[in-house]
């Protein structure tokens, strides 16, 4: 692209929101260029809670519109992704010293109403004796409550999205950082330059240096970085407030052998969940602190283990020290700074601010995105265009919520009848492989798999469940570039393989350079359906 073409829309930042947008925008026939200064959700949006919900303890702020928005949305999503998004029970059991039973039973009565359901199941109260979620609670706690929300590979939704966006033409750059942004009288002026890789060599045509976009608009969907692109890239005054919110995480060894998750109330009003996580441990979060470092390397402190070892310690009977900690991962929050007291009241809710209105001279317009949670990016992408259209003179129809995300193309939405599918037409593959691969990639398996009829035509066998086939795919149509970008993020192994294994991967990493460059085979296999 020369800097002759221009664009509609750039998108700065390639986490859920700036994803979500960039498939929505195309989707109503704008053209799209998304910049990443890193991988595709490697910041806040991999480092959520993973879940897709209403937020339950929302409703004790009177946040009805948030919570009422995100219920409606946990369906809409696990029709669009049933592959990488499924049903959890959530189990809360009844501390009689902390919220009156009435109380909770009102807001689970909320809960299950104000966004209507269909697919999940409604609550209920349940006696711990001869209950498997009883099991491994402490003494004490005789009964409790069941609802439902959702759980999602985050990682994976956000680089769904930017597929999407990529196969009805968006550009998507990875690695790659707005260096400038001049306004002209009718577009903008961006600069963009390669982020230099320090985790090995840069692969693919990602990125030209010193590349000049002309942009009729742009979305600052940085997050945690949207004050300074506003500020220090853009140059813009704005008046708004960011408060950065740390939220850490810590994953044990299994703590129970069912399939609920938990969510504990704490004496400082705060939730705290224990949820199954990659089969073999519980992950437990989240925190809630004021940050002021730099948001690109949060880092979980020992106060913040201890709190939730001890948070969960007061319900298990098996009690989670520091010690049983195998991994832990931390995310800024970028909320829109509504001056409550703690952090964790501050509301989850998004504003969108849109500075220049498309028709004086010298003011091109910019969209910032402040706050929002992973739950409602959907509607944040359409209230976008809805907000920055008129600036443009553009109209378009909203379109995504009756649209599978890559891979979610299943009949029914039935992921289980889905997978018995796959295992059929591939008795070959090991049952537990089958299932990740499923999850992970749902219709698109096919393409990952290819013409492979035994375990030898995946290629090189890394150790660990990677295979050559798994990481060509993700470097050749998920923009994966580095060990972690492939372990980490998108297939989530990072926990399960060895020193041998991520030398092996970056030893092949290093040998095939490559880049996100064509959509795999849309055609439907089996009694698979293609996307409308």
């Amino acid at each position: 692209m020369s800097e002759r073409e221009t664009v509609d829309v750039l998108v700065i930042g390639g986490g859920i929101n700036g994803a979500g947008i960039a498939r929505d925008f195309t989707g109503r026939g704008l053209s799209v260029v998304l910049a990443e200064q890193g991988d595709l959700g490697h910041a806040t949006s991999s480092a959520s809670t993973k879940l897709i919900h209403g937020g339950l303890r929302y409703l004790e702020y009177y946040e009805f519109r948030l919570v009422r928005e995100a219920l409606k949305e946990r369906e809409v999503l696990l029709r669009a992704a049933p592959h990488i998004i499924s049903p959890l029970r959530f189990v809360l059991p009844y501390n009689k010293s902390l919220r009156p039973a009435w109380f909770i039973r009102l807001g689970l009565f909320l809960y299950d109403h104000l966004g209507g359901r269909e697919i999940l199941p409604g609550s209920h109260g349940i006696r711990f004796s001869g209950h498997p979620a009883g099991v491994p609670l402490a003494p004490g706690f005789d009964k409790g409550f069941v609802y439902s929300d959702c759980w999602v590979d985050d990682a994976r939704l956000v680089v769904l999205n930017a597929r999407d966006a990529a196969d009805r033409g968006a550009e998507i750059l990875t690695r790659t950082r707005v260096a400038a942004a001049q306004p002209m009288e009718d577009h903008w002026r961006v600069t963009l330059s390669p982020v230099p890789d320090d985790q090995g060599p840069g692969r693919g045509p990602n990125s030209d240096p010193g590349r000049v976009v002309r942009a009729r608009a742009l979305v600052n969907a940085s997050g945690p970085w949207v004050a300074k692109v506003l500020e220090e890239t853009l140059g813009l005054e704005h008046g708004q407030r960011i408060r950065m919110v740390k939220g850490s995480h810590i994953v044990v060894p299994r703590m129970f052998g069912h399939d609920y998750a938990y969510i504990f109330q704490n004496p400082d009003k705060r939730i705290i969940f224990a949820i199954p996580y990659q089969g073999e441990y519980t992950l437990i979060g989240t925190t809630d602190e004021d940050y002021h470092g730099d948001p690109g390397n949060p880092v979980i402190s020992e106060s913040e283990t201890a709190y939730l070892c001890r948070a969960v310690s007061e319900y298990f009977a098996k009690p989670v020290t520091p010690k049983d900690v195998v991994w832990s991962y931390s995310g800024v929050r970028p909320l829109y700074d509504d001056n409550s007291k703690d952090a964790s009241s501050v509301t989850r809710d998004y504003v969108l601010i849109l500075n220049g209105d498309g028709r004086r001279k010298m003011e091109p317009p910019v969209l910032s995105i402040f706050g929002g949670k992973i739950t409602t990016y959907r509607r944040l992408a359409e209230q976008a265009f809805d907000k920055l259209a008129p600036a443009m003179g553009r109209e378009g129809k909203a379109w995504t919520a009756g649209v599978p995300l890559p891979g979610g193309d299943m009949k029914n939405s039935d992921f289980d009848r889905f997978l018995e599918g796959l295992k059929g037409r591939h008795p070959w593959l090991p049952v537990e492989l089958a299932h990740r691969y499923a999850r992970a990639y749902g219709t698109r398996a096919e393409a990952l798999l290819g013409g492979a009829g035994d375990l030898s035509g995946l290629g090189e066998d890394m150790g660990g469940g990677l295979f050559e086939a798994e990481v060509r795919y993700l470097v050749d149509h998920e923009w994966a570039m580095t060990a972690e970008d492939i372990l980490w993020r998108r297939s989530k192994l990072g926990l399960r393989v060895s020193a041998e294994t991520v030398a092996a991967l970056e030893t092949w990493l290093n040998g095939n350079p490559g880049g996100a460059k064509a959509p795999p085979p849309r055609e439907p296999a089996g009694e698979e359906i293609a996307a409308p």
